[in-house]
């Protein structure tokens, strides 16, 4: 299966909660050239700074294990794709604010770079950014935006679970089921890619 199908079938799956459906399907992506991207270099509206932040953002919240983690699935290189290319020019301005903003109270609450601070201070900022954004979306309108953060660890987890490693190594996979069979689910086993 390609990435290119997997992306279509996840947005599918939720609704098009991320972007509108049709904005997807408008664009012409190619893909398979995400993975030959690295963080090295601009990309699109990115910096390649943000590119790097982004990628230890994934790392964080997906880190490596017995499997290989958000960097390796090179989830920023998506993310920096998919919001240049995908998103409307309104939707791209609030993400692009909302890495600002992520990187501006890092450095506040911290005094360094989220590259700069050790992992368990990534850790703990990402945990409060995360109990922040719960809160924030139990009180806000539906008029109001999303928060950034909601942003940017929906689409990191909408990168790697999409991305061949973690379809195939975080993901149980069949890439052409060919029939109906029922495959029994034993406690501990990996849930199903897409």
């Amino acid at each position: 299966m390609q990435r290119r199908d997997a992306l279509q079938r996840m947005s599918i799956i939720i609704g098009g909660t991320l972007m509108g459906a049709d904005s997807l399907w408008a664009k012409n992506i190619d893909w398979d050239h995400i993975a030959d991207l690295d963080d090295s270099g601009d990309i699109g509206l990115f910096t390649k700074a943000q590119v790097k932040m982004l990628n230890e953002v994934a790392e964080t919240i997906i880190p490596t294990t017995d499997t290989p983690g958000g960097k390796a699935a090179k989830t920023a290189q998506f993310i920096a794709v998919l919001v240049s290319d995908c998103y409307e020019p309104a939707d791209q301005k609030l993400f692009m604010e909302g890495i600002a903003k992520f990187e501006d109270t890092c450095k506040k609450n911290h005094g360094k770079t989220f590259v700069k601070c050790s992992k368990s201070v990534r850790h703990d900022f990402l945990v409060e950014l995360d109990q922040e954004q719960k809160a924030y979306t139990k009180s806000k309108k539906s008029s109001d935006p999303a928060h950034y953060f909601r942003k940017i660890k929906d689409l990191v987890l909408l990168g790697y679970f999409t991305s061949e490693i973690g379809a195939t190594k975080a993901l149980r996979f069949l890439e052409v089921p060919g029939k109906y069979e029922t495959i029994d689910y034993k406690k501990g086993d990996r849930a199903w890619g897409v």
